[in-house]
C-alpha cells in the first residue's frame, strides 16, 4: 500500500531554476496515489508554466488571490483545511524569509500561514545564499515552528559552482513524505507516559527551589509520540508551554511529590514511560507558613531532605511488557554516571544530555544527546533542534515497542 494513497498535497512552487523538477515531482506524487493542488508564486511562473502543471495534476494551478476574468476568490483558508500536507519545493531564500517572518504578500505565503497540516520545505539556491547566516537563521526559525526541512543536496548549481544548495531529487522527497506517514502510524493503540519541565519545591509562600528546565524537550517528545498515533499522558511541571495535539492529556503538577504520585498512578496503564522532567532531588525539610524574614548579620539555614525517586519507583513496578526510559544531566563522568543510573533504576535506555556543548541543555531550542541502553550500546547524536532530537529518541523507543 502506498503511504501517500488518498493524501491531499499542496505543492508550493517558487521562483527557482529547480522549478523544472516540480513537473516530475507532481507526477511522482500522483503515481503514489496523492491528489496534488499546486500553488505557485508569480516568479515561479517564469520558470515553469501553469499549463504544464495543470496538465499533470488535472487541477487549475493557483497563483493569484483572484481569477482575473471573473474575480473568483481563491481561499487560502479552505486550501489549508483541505490539505493533508504542504510541500514547498523548490523553496527560495526569499520565500523562506517570508515564511519565517509572516510576510503574506502572495498566495503561497497566505496558504502556508493558513495551513493546518504538516509543512515540508525543500530549499533550492546557490551555495553562498544557503550558507548565509540570515538564511540559516530563517531555516532554524521554520524548524522551531514545526516545519520539516528537506535538506538540499551538494552538487552542480545553476551558477556553475558546486556546493550545498541543490534541491533534493523528487524521488528522495517523495520518500521523505512516505516515511513521515509511515511513522504517523508507528504508535497506534499505544499509550505513553512522559514527564516534562521542572518541579517547584516550596520554601515559604513566596520562595521555592527549582532549576532552569523549560520543558521544551519533554513537550517535543509528547508531540512526536502523539503525531505517530499514541495516546500521551504528559505530566508537566510549571512551564510556559501548551501541548497542541489533541491526543495529549496534560496533567499539571508543581512539586516532585505531586509528579511522583501522578506518575505512579498513570504508569501501570501505559506501554512506555519517558522520564524527561528535571525533578528536584531535594526539598526543604520544613515549609514556613509565613515569609521568612532576613535577620541582619545572621545566616539563614535551609535543611534539605531527599525527594521521592520517580525513576526508581517506576522501575520497581515496571511490568515485562513495559519500556522505561530516563534522562540524565551530568557535569562530569557523564557516560559512567548515566550507566550507573540506568542499571540502578531498571531503565531500558537512558538519554544523556550535554551541558558542555554550545546550544545544548536548558532553555535552548536545540540539544545534543547520547543514548545508552541496557545492552551497553552507546550512540552519540549531533546537535539538532529538539523536535529532531525527539524523533531520534522515539525512533529508538520503536526498537523496543
Amino acid at each position: 500500500m502506498y503511504m501517500l494513497q488518498g493524501k491531499k498535497v499542496v505543492l508550493g512552487i517558487t521562483g527557482s531554476i529547480a522549478a523544472y523538477k516540480a513537473a516530475y515531482l507532481s507526477r511522482a506524487l500522483i503515481k503514489k496515489g496523492a491528489e496534488v493542488q499546486i500553488v505557485i508564486t508569480p516568479a515561479g511562473k517564469e520558470f515553469i508554466t501553469p499549463v504544464t502543471l495543470s496538465a499533470l495534476t488535472q487541477k487549475p494551478v493557483i497563483s493569484e488571490f483572484f481569477t482575473a476574468n471573473d474575480g473568483t476568490w481563491h481561499s487560502h483558508v479552505d486550501i489549508g483545511l483541505w490539505a493533508d500536507l504542504m510541500l514547498i519545493a523548490p523553496a527560495t531564500a526569499a520565500t523562506i524569509g517570508k515564511m519565517a517572518h509572516g510576510i503574506a504578500d502572495n498566495m503561497l505565503i497566505t496558504t502556508y500561514l493558513s495551513m493546518k497540516a504538516p509543512v515540508f520545505v525543500a530549499p533550492a539556491m546557490d551555495l553562498d545564499m544557503f550558507a548565509h547566516p540570515s538564511t540559516q537563521e530563517n531555516i532554524d526559525k521554520l524548524r522551531s515552528y514545526g516545519n520539516i526541512i528537506i535538506e538540499p543536496a551538494t552538487g552542480y548549481l545553476a551558477s556553475a559552482l558546486e556546493g550545498k544548495g541543490r534541491m533534493e531529487e523528487p524521488d528522495n522527497i517523495v520518500k521523505v513524505l512516505e516515511d513521515y506517514f509511515k511513522k504517523k502510524n508507528d504508535l497506534n493503540q499505544k499509550k505513553i507516559l512522559i514527564t516534562a519541565g521542572p518541579t517547584y519545591e516550596k520554601i515559604d509562600p513566596v520562595r521555592y527551589i527549582s532549576n532552569y528546565s523549560s520543558g521544551k524537550m519533554g513537550y517535543a517528545l509528547a508531540e512526536e509520540c502523539a503525531s505517530r498515533g499514541a495516546e500521551v499522558i504528559l505530566i508537566s511541571g510549571p512551564v510556559q508551554l501548551k501541548a497542541k495535539n489533541p491526543k495529549i492529556t496534560t496533567v499539571q503538577v508543581e512539586s516532585a511529590e505531586e509528579m511522583h504520585r501522578k506518575a505512579k498512578e498513570y504508569f501501570p496503564e501505559t506501554d512506555a514511560g519517558i522520564l524527561c522532567a528535571a525533578v528536584a532531588d531535594f526539598k526543604p525539610a520544613h515549609y514556613a507558613e509565613h515569609k521568612m524574614k532576613r535577620q541582619p548579620g545572621e545566616p539563614m539555614e535551609l535543611v534539605l531532605i531527599p525527594n521521592p525517586d520517580i525513576a526508581a519507583s517506576l522501575g520497581e513496578i515496571k511490568k515485562p511488557h513495559q519500556i522505561l526510559a530516563g534522562f540524565a544531566l551530568e557535569t562530569e563522568n557523564g557516560i559512567q554516571n548515566a550507566e550507573r543510573k540506568l542499571k540502578k533504576k531498571n531503565l531500558d535506555f537512558i538519554v544523556l544530555n550535554s551541558l558542555s556543548d554550545e546550544g545544548a541543555g536548558f532553555q535552548n531550542n536545540t540539544n545534543k544527546v547520547t543514548i545508552i541502553d541496557s545492552g551497553s550500546n552507546v550512540i552519540d547524536y549531533p546537535l539538532k533542534p529538539k523536535k529532531e532530537v525527539a524523533e531520534d529518541i522515539i525512533d529508538y523507543l520503536m526498537n523496543y515497542l
